[in-house]
């Protein structure tokens, strides 16, 4: 549904409000669902030192949003737990909790009650995904039954959605690994802990299908084709080469081919993230460790040869869906992991041929050649117009940039040019509403989708504090 935001404040025209007086946006301090001393100490440090102020006025709206307004805590079985819808929708995504505190844990070395908030959010994902690891979306309330009842799929009580999606999987490592980096805090993984990773490997084992199809299917009533799974709710036919199936992309999109690529490396990345926790809690060595070991052995072989394809133009590139016979779809989409984002996602440990961070990898080289082919007309979902450029996909459609993967094209970047012009595209296209959208049109920000979507304001604000530590003098103009 598009929502018109009306026009920029400001005398000096669109995008031009550095003497405008910025309204009030965020969420009045009584009504904030969690208060952290550590991120308000950014705020004004940033807001401060900015001498655009718009763009602090960006900063100080977007950058709290996930704890403004999505964040519900309390202690369970005395252990802390933290709900965090999306936005919009009451429901909690693994993969959008996880991106919506992330930007969080390098400051909550230093706020004691951030870190039990973070906790918080480990303990219920750990407990969602051993709920149902084939779901994406979950309740609080562990007895309320999904809105979606034309679904064909084991629904449980207290699941919201059941796409699967490998990333839903690998986002709650993803936040684990970084939480315990930062803290040395090994206190969320505990037994619980243990079995929602051993049940992760499984899923993931499962959904190489090699010797049956698995115990997911999935199929909707719907008007929208990406909104359900052909073939009897198994999808496309591919062959077993040792990939992990997704139905769904992290759009919550169906997938074309169901080997998708960027989750693939990311679960290659998440399984050697778990292993460094493994080490460092004790369990190195265990079953759930070697059977880690062994599927991140077999996805990097077979991701070499069925990930990456010879463009006419480009050269070597990442695909971004294939299905294990030779045909491979080339584009990318804005929700994260993208191709684009591979860098965002990849930990430094990574250090094999597909690691997208070291120059001597043959992943960095692919990389680069994949992320020039993403950023012109050779991807059918790039979008650009008088309003802005980036990315979007089928889930809105055509001709709608999503601001995300501006963001992201900005924290992967290392040009100063290219992160100015991120920074650029971004002011604009609030619209004068103060945040962040889920997509506007490439003409025109006023016609907008979302307008309370806190991954994507968080995950800016993480972009506007990388640019403030390496870049600050971008943050003048």
């Amino acid at each position: 549904m598009l929502a018109s935001a009306g026009v920029m404040m400001g005398s000096k025209g669109f995008g031009q409000a550095a003497d405008a007086d910025f309204p009030l946006v965020r969420v009045p301090e009584a009504k904030r669902k969690f208060k952290s001393q550590a991120v308000e100490k950014i705020i004004r440090e940033v807001r401060g030192n900015a001498g655009n102020k718009e763009l602090g006025w960006l900063f100080e709206n977007c950058f709290p949003n996930t704890l403004d307004t999505t964040v519900d805590f309390s202690v369970a079985g005395g252990k802390p737990d933290t709900y965090v819808i999306t936005g919009d929708i009451d429901a909690m995504w693994l993969r959008d909790s996880s991106a919506q505190v992330w930007p969080y844990i390098p400051l909550c070395k230093d706020d004691k009650d951030l870190q039990q908030l973070i906790r918080g959010v480990i303990h219920r994902q750990v407990k969602n995904v051993l709920k149902d690891p084939y779901a994406n979306a979950f309740y609080k309330d562990e007895t309320k039954i999904s809105e979606w009842k034309t679904d064909v799929t084991d629904m449980k009580p207290g699941v919201h959605e059941r796409k699967w999606e490998i990333d839903s999987l690998c986002y709650p490592i993803r936040l684990s690994h970084g939480y315990w980096k930062i803290t040395g805090d090994i206190s969320p993984f505990d037994a619980e802990w243990v079995s929602a990773m051993d049940r992760i490997v499984a899923t993931f084992r499962e959904q190489q299908r090699k010797e049956s199809k698995g115990p997911y299917s999935f199929m909707r009533k719907t008007e929208f084709a990406t909104d359900t799974v052909p073939l009897r709710g198994y999808g496309y036919p591919t062959k077993k080469v040792g990939l992990i199936h997704s139905m769904f992309r992290p759009s919550d999109d169906a997938t074309v081919y169901p080997f998708l690529i960027p989750s693939n490396i990311f679960a290659l990345n998440s399984l050697s993230d778990m292993r460094a926790i493994f080490q460092a809690i004790g369990a190195h060595g265990k079953p759930v460790d070697d059977a880690a070991y062994k599927l991140m052995d077999e996805l990097e072989k077979v991701l070499l040869e069925h990930a990456i394809v010879t463009h006419p133009v480009f050269g070597e590139v990442f695909a971004y869906e294939a299905d294990g016979f030779g045909n491979h779809l080339l584009m990318d989409d804005a929700n994260v992991p993208s191709l684009l984002g591979l860098p965002y996602l990849q930990s430094p440990h990574l250090t094999g041929p597909l690691s997208v961070l070291h120059a001597e990898q043959r992943g960095y080289t692919v990389y680069q050649n994949t992320r020039r082919m993403l950023l012109s007309e050779s991807n059918p979902f790039f979008f650009k117009g008088k309003a802005g450029e980036g990315i979007g996909g089928p889930h809105v459609g055509m001709d709608m940039v999503w601001p995300l993967s501006i963001i992201i094209r900005g924290l992967t970047s290392h040009d100063s040019q290219e992160m100015g012009l991120c920074l650029k595209m971004l002011r604009q296209s609030n619209a004068g509403t103060g945040f962040m959208h889920e997509s506007f049109h490439k003409d025109d920000v006023a016609k907008f989708s979302r307008k309370w979507f806190a991954w994507a304001n968080t995950l800016f604000g993480e972009f506007v504090l990388k640019v403030y530590r390496e870049q600050p003098a971008l943050l003048n103009s």
